[in-house]
């Protein structure tokens, strides 16, 4: 498909609602992929699947820059967090990607379905958890290797599957870090920033980006995404962990219909 080109009117305006819901999400509590990426397969059958991948970033970079914004001014994120989770997220998702051409993905999908509901358990069973900050080995070299490691997996996975990497995120701040749903949910806006620019770089140099349709799409997240981080902001840790849970019940149906069917 042209880069260049739109599809008929009705398919954009589809397209375009369904960024703004993603972006909502996104803000709240990442998985806005979960939303946008098969809208955009579905949508778009004449598009090669490349094109869909890199048009789903350049939306999702738009939104996910203002949902950054949002949280700065109101829940500043924890950039020394972030900066090494960034970067080695950015390498984890090069050695996902190049290893997506050995081995078959659906060999992790069954270990993913699994993890997703023991995390979704223990989040529901413990509803304390991430209203509050306490954060874990606070300054130390520990806090911020756990940090790394845990960009780097959540990089791999990104390179390797992609759907629910914010939400993957938002567990690493909150279950083992200890941040606050709401401050996890701001750092990891940084992080996602950082993984969603290097990808559109690689995905732009191919020539696999759909830029008007890409830009109309990421106008509209990025409205979703100021919406949504303002609610969370507003109303609270409480809300977030709600919507996240709703987030990773999706996941699981989704990865799991993948892998039993």
């Amino acid at each position: 498909m042209d880069p260049l080109a739109l599809p008929d009117l009705q398919t954009v305006l589809l397209l375009c609602l369904v960024a703004a819901l993603a972006g909502w999400v996104d803000a709240v509590s990442g998985g806005g992929g979960l939303l946008q990426l098969p809208a955009l397969f579905l949508a778009l059958p004449e598009a090669a699947p490349v094109q869909a991948l890199g048009t789903n970033k350049l939306s999702s970079i738009v939104g996910t820059s203002a949902a950054a914004a949002t949280y700065a001014r109101k829940a500043p994120p924890d950039v020394r967090t972030a900066m090494p989770m960034v970067i080695a997220a950015i390498l984890g998702a090069a050695g996902g990607a190049a290893t997506a051409s050995r081995i078959p993905a659906d060999v992790f999908r069954p270990l993913v379905v699994v993890l997703l509901v023991a995390v979704w358990l223990w989040t529901l069973l413990r509803p304390q958890m991430g209203r509050t900050q306490q954060l874990r080995w606070q300054g130390s070299r520990r806090h911020y290797a756990v940090a790394t490691v845990a960009g780097l997996v959540i990089g791999f996975y990104d390179g390797l599957l992609g759907p629910g990497t914010g939400s993957f995120l938002l567990i690493v701040l909150v279950a083992v870090l200890g941040y606050s749903f709401l401050n996890a949910s701001s750092t990891a806006k940084v992080v996602n920033l950082g993984t969603n620019l290097a990808a559109l770089v690689v995905f732009a140099a191919s020539g696999s980006v759909l830029w008007l349709l890409g830009l109309l799409m990421g106008a509209c997240n990025l409205a979703g995404a100021v919406v949504g981080a303002r609610m969370a902001i507003r109303r609270g840790s409480e809300f977030v962990r709600m919507v996240f849970l709703v987030v990773v019940a999706v996941l699981i149906l989704r990865l799991g219909w993948d892998v039993f069917t």
